[in-house]
Formats: C-alpha cells, structure tokens, sequence
C-alpha cells in the first residue's frame, strides 16, 4: 500500500504542488481584493436589502454634529411626517490610526542644523503675514511691507535678500507654510513676519491658531517641523479700550501665535513679541518693531545668527510656558494608588474624580466648563462689516438680505435665473441664511473672509422660531425702504409683502446649524418654499435632513487637487467628506428635487475638466445642474486671493463649455439635455429629460401649492417601495409630483431668458442698437450677473 502511495506521489507530485500554489494564490489574492474594495471611501457597490440604485455611505464618527450620536442624529427618520426615509444605510467606519513617523529630537538648549546660514551663498526671503476683517492690518502690513522693502534693498547686505513677499492668512494654505518652510531651492532661506490683530468671534485666525496647534501635538510631525526658518517675529494689534490687558485680551492671539511658532521652530524666536494699540500708537509701535527686527536680520545676513545662547532672543527655557520637557523628565508615579496622594480632601461619594493622566502635578486641577459664546456679537468688527454690507444679523448667527433682483423685479426690471428655470419671481424670495460661518475659504466667496470660519459648531444656539420671526420682520422692513423708490410697481410692492419662497443660500453654511429641520418645517408650515444650498463637507447633516423644495451642493471642482485650490476647506478629509456627500444625494434624488451647482471660474476649475465633472453628475445623478460664471466683486481683498476679472467667463464660454459637458453626459448614456438659460445671470440649465419633460416639452418649473398639499399629507404620492413580502406600496412623494407647467418659450435654451413682461434696463453706451448690429452676442451678458442690470 505504501509503495503505491509512494508510487503515485512521484507521478503526480508536479501537478499536485502547482495544484496547491495555484490555490493559495488565488485565495491571497482574493483576500488582498476583499480588503481594496472594503477600503474604497463611499462604495458604490449594492447590498442585500438595499435597492440596486441605493449606495453604501460611510459616515465616520467625526463627520456627526457634536453631542449626536449615529442613534440620536435622524439617520434612520428624518423627521418628515408620512414619508418613510430612503436616505443612507450608514455604517460607521473604524477610524484608521495614522502612521507615526519618526523624527528627530535635538537636545535642550542647542541650535538645530538648519540654521546654519553662508552668507556667500544662501539669499533670505522675508514672507509677510497677516490676516485682517475690517482692512486696518492689511493697512498696516501694507505700510510695513513698503518700508522694510525700501530696507532690504539699501541695506549693505541688499544682495543677500529676495524681496519681501506679503501673504494673507485668509487665502494661503496653511499646511504650505506652517508644517514645513516652503518649498524652493537649498539656497533659499525663509523668515516669518506675522501681523495680527485680535478678535473676540471665530476667523480665520482662530483656525490658524488652531491649526499651528494641532501641528505640534500631531505626533506623526516633528517637535520642530519649522526649525528650518532662519526665524520669526510676531506684532500684534489690539485695543486697550476694549481690553486693557493681555489678561483680558489685548493682543491674546498675537501671543499665543507667538508661543506656538516657538515650539514649532525651536525657539527661533528672532525679535520679541510686538504689540500696538489701533486708537492710540499702533503706528510707532509698529516702526520701532520693525527697526529690531531689521538689525536682527541685518546679523542673520552677515552669517552671526541669532544671537548667543538659546536660539531666540533671550533664553525661553525661562518660559513656563515653553517649557519643552518631556514626560519622562516629570514626577514620576510608580503605584496607581499613590494618585490618591494627589488629591486634597477625601472623596465623600461614588463619584469619579476627574484625574489628567497625561501629566502629573502636584495638584490635581479640572478646567472650568467655558461658556459658549456667540458667533458674531454686536461689537465684534464682523458684524460692522456684514450690516455695512447691507445684511442684519439675527441674534447671534443668523442673517438677511434683500437681494439686488429682487428690487429690480419690483421694478419690472427682471428676475433672477430662479424665475427662468422654476418660476420663482424674486420679489416674492427673501435670502437668509442660520449660519453665518462656513468650513471653507472659497477663492470666489463675495464675503472674502469677513465671515466667521469653523469645523464644528461651538457657538450659542438661537432657536428655530426666533430665527424664523427675526429674517421675516427683517426682510419686510428692508422690502417697505424700497417703497420710496423710482419705478417700483405698485402691484409688486404688495404681493412682496407675503414671502412665498426662501434661498438659504446667503452666506456661510446653512446646513451647518444643529437645529435646520426646525426651521425647515417651519418654513414649510408657514407655505414658504425652501431652496437649500451646501458645500458638501457636512454628511452627517445631510443625511438627517428633512426633504426640502429643492436641494442644492455646490460643485466647484471636479478633482481633489482642484477643489482645495479653489474651496480652501478647512476639513482635512474635504474630499472624503465631499464624495460621501454625492452618494447621499444620489440616494435622495427620488425624495425631492437635488441640482448640481457648478460655479465657473477661469483659469481654476474649468480647463479640461468636463469629463471630470461628468463623473461627478454620473455618481450623484442629480435631477438638475446649474452652470454659472462666477461673479467678480471688484475687491482688493478678492485680488489677493488670486482672483481678479480675468477669471470671469464670458457667457459664451459659459456656453460652450455646458455643450461639452452635455455631449459627454450623453456618450455615457446619462439622459441629460440643455433646458434653459438666464444669460444675464452667465447662468445655463443641464435638466434630466425623463424625469422632467413632459411629452416632449421641458418641464423645470415648479407646482409649490401642490408640493405644500403634499408636505401637509393633503394629497397622496406616487413613490413606491417594494415591502418586505415582495407587495409594491405607495410610501410617499417625489419630486415627479409637483412639476409645475411647461419651460416657458423665452426661457428655453437658445432664447436668452428674459420675460418679455419685463423691461430691459441698458448701461450707457449698450443698448438695442449694439444687440442689432451683432444679434449673436449679448454684450450686456458676457461677464455675467455683476454687470448686467441698473442699480440705483
């Protein structure tokens, strides 16, 4: 029996053996393919009990509102009475814990390689910081950047600089600055001069503070990833009327910027912390500053350094609060019961003593529970900003303004593209928005940074109905200024005085407000139809929200690298969250009516990227797209961003560029055509025709009264799901039944958009006789809405 074991073996070893690699091959391989598609964020793949158009969206536990959990924050109901949700089946993804990448940690009190500098060879390049909200400091950090460029050029070391760069904080990408110097040649050696003033609401300071912050305690980077600077110095501006004290705030995140550059540079502290009052020395302040920190680089140039002793001016070990010792140098706790010895009196119930296990002292200190403060405060230089700009701020983080289309469709003058597309005249709309902060810093926002800026919500919050009663008695208010005004209609004046339509689109991010589904319904119960315009980086929020009129995500690029360039988001994950945000909406688009908002803008997000933008529309199949030219302010602040009336599309390249993205929608068999246009708002419809054509005809306007007859359960739906014992049943409504009447004929593509009931208002020097002589083009159209329509 052995022998013939033995003899088979010998006979079929070979294919046994490739027999059994074979399959562990292909079992490993199987295995390796199991976990890529597991890792891919927002699968598109079908699962048991989900229908085959749903997906999969992973919402990351830090993606949810804070306080909320996945239970607790309307995943699985959205609130909206008689309609079963067909949002998400969200599971929450394990947090991955990131690599720890190794760095070097130099000794105390000795200066790091880096800041070797050879004057023969290496040239200095000073990079000018700042961040202002009214202008002042951009005023002071422009004086200070002329004058010390005047320096640098008649110093005897002139050769050895580069000229001075100014930088505002508000439109740079931190992570190019402060996790490492800039990149450039081995020769080029930089040096940070930060201009701050001080606020008392969340900026875009805040969140540079923050961010430096949270580059030092990432133990992925260095101690001291900017150890390669040649050196910093920081000025601060406050105000000692309003804060008398560094204590109290004077100059308080001038000083912390300038603790946390300590620790991130290695003590490169080149001149010391600088600081003026705006009403009374800020100016000389500021002069004698500058002169200390010119013959300190004066020294720098020459190949001296910094000084002697502990890199920075002075020795900062003096400094409690830069102290850098580690742990291990701390007292040192060998029994967890000696932690009992740390606490002063004996514990007289079974509550948990709160202990910090990370440091030990001798005393054991909790942190008093701050209280949480407003947004924008009355006195805070954002909201003077905002109401200069014609808005009013309701309590402390809403707002309100009357749109220019809607004072000129009192005047006949013509609508907005929202009555084009779906019949919402704009005297009957008010814009408003609950949240004035945003989590992005968009190169195009017309705000330019004078809006507060956050990740998370940690503000006061004001409730629904106050918000609600505040917007409307505010938007009635500015409707009767206009009462006074040449060419307003009677009959317009009136039907305005009753709201029937809301764009929570103003400012900031509406979605951002912990309490938006109660000022949606009651929005809805007051017959006010809402249109609701995100940014895609809030998919917890997204998910919860109850159905709206129509849903708007504004798509400003079609790439990751191009949406940080031109969004500047704030989150890190931006397109993680961005991705899960269009597998949401193409969950929802058969609950109610989803639209693609792509804002053009030359030179950043429009170059070769229709098939990109294609993908994006194929991901999240929503039932409508906006195409429009951005829309150029004509501000200095925008200039600095990047930004400038080059970067506005004519309408004919608006045009042109819809005709591509609607050939490559249709070569991938996606069923979306060109419905209508408003050309002088630079503004283009892509729609999808079987949803919403109606015997050949489109049909993109709006039934509002039915859609309210719906919301109420006054009427009944035609959505269907089929249950569980295999029945189809009719669950709700969607959008299919409230389309309103056909596309008006001058609204369709091709014929411009403008109701011929209203009257065309030329500039001087346009008019008729110019559209006569070149009837193709629309010269009062190509740069888009900003310079179309008459104000007075």
């Amino acid at each position: 029996m052995c022998t013939e074991l033995v003899l088979l073996w010998h006979t079929y070893r070979v294919p046994v053996i490739l027999s059994a690699v074979s399959l562990a091959v292909f079992f490993r391989y199987s295995q390796y393919s199991r976990r890529r598609t597991k890792d891919l964020p927002s699968t598109l793949s079908s699962v048991p009990g989900i229908p085959s158009d749903k997906v999969i969206v992973d919402l990351r536990p830090e993606w949810l509102p804070g306080n909320t959990t996945l239970e607790s924050s309307g995943l699985e109901s959205n609130g909206y009475a008689g309609v079963r949700t067909a949002v998400v089946a969200a599971k929450v993804k394990e947090k991955r814990q990131p690599k720890k990448i190794q760095g070097q940690k130099f000794p105390r009190n000795t200066p790091t390689p880096s800041f070797i500098f050879d004057p023969t060879t290496d040239r200095i390049q000073p990079l000018v910081f700042f961040q202002s909200l009214s202008a002042t400091t951009e005023a002071y950090a422009s004086e200070f950047h002329g004058a010390f460029t005047v320096w640098t050029s008649k110093s005897a070391q002139s050769a050895t600089f580069l000229e001075p760069q100014v930088l505002d904080l508000s439109y740079i990408e931190f992570d190019d600055y402060f996790i490492s110097p800039p990149k450039a040649d081995l020769n080029t050696k930089y040096f940070y001069i930060i201009l701050l003033p001080t606020y008392n609401i969340d900026t875009v300071l805040s969140t540079f503070l923050e961010n430096l912050q949270e580059t030092h305690n990432d133990f992925r980077i260095d101690t001291s990833p900017l150890n390669g600077l040649l050196g910093y110095s920081v000025f601060g501006f406050g105000d000692k009327e309003g804060w008398p004290t560094e204590d109290e705030g004077f100059c308080s995140q001038a000083k912390e910027a300038d603790r946390w550059m300590a620790r991130l540079t290695g003590r490169k502290r080149a001149y010391p912390l600088g600081t003026g009052d705006v009403k009374s020395d800020a100016q000389q302040r500021l002069d004698e500053w500058r002169c200390g920190v010119q013959d300190i680089l004066a020294e720098v140039a020459q190949g001296r350094g910094l000084g002697e002793g502990v890199a920075g001016s002075g020795d900062a070990a003096e400094s409690d609060e830069e102290d850098f010792e580690t742990e291990e140098s701390a007292t040192r706790i060998d029994d967890v019961e000696e932690l009992g010895l740390m606490v002063n009196g004996t514990p007289t119930s079974g509550d948990p003593i709160p202990i910090d296990f990370t440091t030990y002292k001798s005393k054991v200190t909790t942190k008093p529970v701050q209280a949480l403060k407003e947004m924008v405060p009355i006195t805070s230089p954002t909201h003077a900003s905002l109401t200069k700009q014609g808005y009013t701020i309701i309590g402390s983080h809403s707002g309100v303004k009357i749109c220019r289309w809607t004072k000129s469709a009192l005047r006949g003058r013509g609508s907005c593209y929202k009555y084009s597309f779906y019949g919402i005249a704009s005297h009957l709309c008010m814009e408003a928005t609950p949240s004035l902060s945003c989590s992005n810093k968009c190169v195009f926002c017309w705000r330019h940074g004078t809006n507060p800026v956050g990740t998370t919500w940690r503000w006061v919050t004001d409730a629904p109905d106050v918000i609600f009663d505040g917007i409307t008695e505010a938007h009635y208010k500015k409707i009767k200024m206009m009462k006074g005004v040449p060419g307003v209609r009677a009959e317009r004046f009136a039907e305005a005085m009753r709201i029937r339509h809301c764009a929570l689109s103003l400012v900031g991010e509406p979605i951002f407000y912990p309490r938006i589904n109660e000022l949606l319904n009651i929005m809805h119960g007051n017959r006010i139809s809402t249109f609701l315009v995100c940014n895609a980086q809030h998919p917890a929020q997204l998910a919860s929200l109850v159905p709206v009129t129509q849903l708007y995500v504004s798509i400003d690029a079609s790439n990751k690298e191009s949406l940080r360039k031109i969004d500047r988001p704030l989150h890190r994950d931006f397109w993680e969250r961005f991705c899960a945000c269009l597998d949401i909406l193409r969950n929802r688009r058969f609950e109610q009516r989803t639209v693609f908002r792509l804002t053009l803008v030359k030179g950043f997000n429009m170059a070769e990227e229709v098939k990109g933008y294609a993908n994006l529309v194929e991901r999240a199949l929503p039932g409508f797209v906006e195409v429009k030219g951005v829309t150029f302010c004509g501000t200095s602040t925008s200039k600095s961003a990047g930004l400038t009336m080059q970067n506005v599309p004519f309408y004919e390249e608006v045009a042109e560029f819809v005709k591509e993205l609607g050939k490559e929608l249709s070569s991938r068999g996606l069923t979306y055509g060109i419905a209508a246009e408003h050309a002088h708002s630079c503004c283009v419809l892509l729609a999808d025709s079987t949803r919403f054509q109606r015997d050949g005809r489109w049909a993109t306007r709006i039934d509002f009264e039915r859609f309210f007859d719906l919301y109420e359960g006054k009427l009944q739906g035609t959505r269907r799901e089929t249950s569980a014992d295999g029945q189809d049943e009719v669950v709700g409504w969607r959008p299919e039944d409230y389309v309103g009447d056909d596309t008006p004929e001058w609204a369709l593509w091709g014929n411009g958009g403008f109701d011929p009931r209203d009257v065309r208002v030329w500039r001087k020097g346009k008019g008729k006789k110019n559209e006569e002589q070149n009837p193709e083009v629309d010269l009062d159209a190509k740069k888009g809405d900003a310079t179309t329509l008459v104000e007075i």
